[in-house]
């Protein structure tokens, strides 16, 4: 088989089939639902009055390695809608009628059968059960039948296949070393931050170690926007439902709005963007195209309705603060500020040691036009800003259909962290529409009103993704300049500790973050602890160390660095926290 991209989808896809065939070999009565595959894997969904186990997925894989050992030829067939209705019918799987019955104008379907076991598929399929080798089943989720909370949840069981025995081997290991880099865990482990059902779902409660991670990111964030000409504002949390029916949201984007709240009579909502915000605050005077282009920012927190199904850690919630901004300019601004956008994108990913990023266009689904505002001239218009703008900037990027927000593209950056996996991160979206919705002006040149280009972009995407991020990327290990403790005194005998507690002062004189560990344990345990939690930076302080006024310094990296003045250990962290290294 060739080792591509395809034929590992054709390979996964027919491996899915293979474990719908060994489920129903080894429970009769379940009903199964839908199996594709997915990027690294498969999965299928089954309904089954029990509970599938850990020691079920030893069982189907047993059963699917016999499968596979009786070389069963995989066949298509093309019959018309009614034979495969009742084929189904017959054989009570009634996820697969439905499935039909909602294919109304579809004359045939292609069934695929390999022994006993048939399904509804459009394939295409490996040529026997035989030609399947290297697999491993590795998890159970629930899941909704067709994605919908109003629909009977399914078990879904989750899958891998590759061509080789090495290559599963490597994606294994990479799932362990995901697991033990799993920012839910973590961040539990480093006190960083917790969730709490009696909150709310999908609330994020940082606690001191990530409240002082997120303020060296924002204060990063906000010193950067300065230095390169935007203004911060600050905007409500709630407004009238009257905004955001101007605005479109009302209409293109309730689902994922919380209910109104009823206050004297009037509908207000929590806001799930900033932007009708700081459109309003553009109203307040009249503009001259001297004073644009205008870059305001906000680290505005919004709120958006997540199904309870999707939330994840810090990954999917319902409350986050996006590092957001919006730029009001002249037409003919528009790509100069497009490629300075990508510049300060490209900037924040490689200050946090994101090295490899790659660049999308999300554009509207052309078969579905009705579901985005604006004409086709202003959605040609700002598409064509946006290719224009890589082109120069010499950015290859990749076309996404249907991935655009309802009122205009964007370039959205996929950012790749230590384990070459990809995370949502920096969008930049070119609007025209909400500036005619909200007719907005500013006065040319020729003393007429005309309409700005707005374009709506965050280079980081939410605090709450990005930290989790971060998390993972660095496993924990955070860089001195974003690590909540810098340097852990750990005196030797509690005589040592008044010494310890007066360098303390030394070091936040020099805003070097630090804290003594005073407890009465051995030190042994001490700095276990500290490598535990991550610490940079060890400072061992005994009977020598005090007569010496040097210290005793170890690396979380480097193990014992031996003794070092202390001025010079000063400088070298410095020295790390200046270079973000």
């Amino acid at each position: 088989m060739v080792n591509s991209e395809e034929s590992k989808e054709i390979l996964r896809h027919s491996t899915a089939h293979v474990m719908a065939q060994a489920v129903k070999r080894l429970f009769p009565e379940v009903k199964v639902a839908i199996g594709p595959a997915i990027e690294n894997g498969f999965y299928y969904d089954f309904d089954k009055p029990e509970p599938f186990t850990q020691q079920d997925l030893g069982l189907i894989e047993k059963e699917m390695k016999k499968i596979i050992k009786e070389d069963l030829p995989i066949d298509g067939k093309e019959v018309s809608r009614e034979e495969a209705l009742k084929f189904f019918r017959e054989s009570d799987e009634i996820y697969k009628v439905e499935l039909i019955e909602d294919m109304p104008d579809v004359d045939k379907v292609t069934l695929y059968s390999q022994g006993e076991f048939v399904d509804l598929c459009r394939g295409p399929h490996v040529e026997s059960t035989g030609k399947l080798k290297e697999f491993k089943l590795l998890s159970i989720a629930g899941a909704y039948w067709r994605g919908s909370e109003k629909n009977k949840m399914l078990q879904r069981i989750y899958g891998t296949a590759f061509p080789t025995r090495k290559q599963l081997d490597d994606y294994i290991e990479m799932l362990e070393e995901t697991e033990k880099r799993d920012h839910r865990r973590l961040g539990k482990e480093l006190d960083i931050f917790s969730l709490h059902e009696e909150g709310g779902p999908g609330l994020v409660y940082w606690h001191p170690k990530g409240g002082i991670i997120r303020k060296i990111i924002e204060d990063f964030w906000r010193d950067e926007h300065l230095k390169r000409g935007y203004d911060l504002v600050f905007s409500p949390h709630i407004a009238k439902r009257d905004l955001w029916e101007i605005s479109g949201h009302w209409d293109w984007y309730r689902d994922d709005m919380y209910s109104p709240i009823d206050i004297d009579g009037i509908e207000y909502l929590l806001k799930p963007m900033n932007c009708p915000f700081h459109i309003l605050m553009y109203k307040t005077k009249t503009r001259s195209y001297r004073d644009l282009p205008l870059r305001w920012a906000e680290l505005g927190t919004v709120y958006r309705y997540e199904r309870s199904g999707v939330l994840h850690g810090m990954l999917r919630v319902r409350g986050f603060t996006q590092d957001d901004a919006h730029l009001f300019m002249r037409p003919d601004q528009l790509e100069d500020e497009i490629i300075s956008v990508i510049d300060l994108v490209k900037f924040m990913m490689e200050s946090f040691n994101y090295k490899e990023y790659d660049f999308e266009l999300s554009i509207r689904d052309p078969k579905n036009k009705d579901q985005y505002v604006g004409s086709d001239d202003v959605w040609d218009m700002a598409e064509a800003s946006l290719i224009s703008a890589m082109k120069k900037a010499d950015i290859p990027f990749k076309r996404m259909e249907g991935e655009a927000k309802f009122y205009g593209p964007a370039i959205d950056v996929q950012i790749k962290d230590a384990l070459g996996r990809g995370w949502q991160g920096p969008t930049i979206q070119v609007d025209f529409n909400l500036p005619e919705r909200f007719d907005i002006n500013y006065i040319g040149e020729d003393n007429a009103p005309h309409r700005p280009v707005m374009i709506h972009r965050t280079v980081l995407g939410s605090m709450e993704r990005f930290v989790a991020g971060l998390i993972e990327h660095y496993n924990g290990a955070f860089p001195v300049w974003l690590s909540p403790v810098q340097v852990r005194i750990i005196p030797v005998a509690d005589r040592h500790i008044d010494y310890a507690k007066g360098l303390e002062g030394t070091f936040r004189h020099e805003n070097i973050r630090i804290e003594t560990d005073a407890r009465p344990e051995k030190v042994g345990y001490k700095i276990r602890e500290a490598q535990l939690e991550k610490v940079p930076y060890m400072i061992i302080i005994g009977d020598k160390e005090i007569d010496s006024g040097k210290v005793s310094v170890r690396s979380r990296s480097e193990g014992d660095l031996g003794v070092l003045e202390l001025p010079e250990f000063i400088t070298r962290i410095g020295h790390e926290i200046q270079k973000k290294i």
